[in-house]
């Protein structure tokens, strides 16, 4: 099974996605650079605006989580209240 991942700029609005993310997805693993932190998942990873909300403590749109999207592998399917990264086969 092939990786999916998801890397932002690493800043404060960002933290909360992330610590988002992981919450939902345990078995992602979360890399960290300079200016960039990478989260990698086995065939899919989900981001959940819900989640989000609870970490940040107000309402999200995930549309915002574009401003600090560097880059992302896999298929990309969204609405408004989830984002999921998989390989479809």
């Amino acid at each position: 099974m092939s990786n999916v991942f998801i890397a932002f700029q690493s800043n404060e609005d960002s933290r909360p996605l992330v610590d988002a993310i992981v919450a939902d997805n345990p078995e992602a693993q979360v890399v960290y650079s300079p200016g960039l932190v990478k989260i990698d998942a086995p065939g899919r990873l989900v981001i959940k605006r819900e989640t989000i909300e609870e970490q940040i403590g107000r309402p999200y749109d995930l549309q915002q989580l574009h401003i600090n999207l560097v880059t992302l592998s896999g298929n990309i399917d969204e609405d408004d209240d989830q984002f999921t990264l998989s390989w479809k086969h």
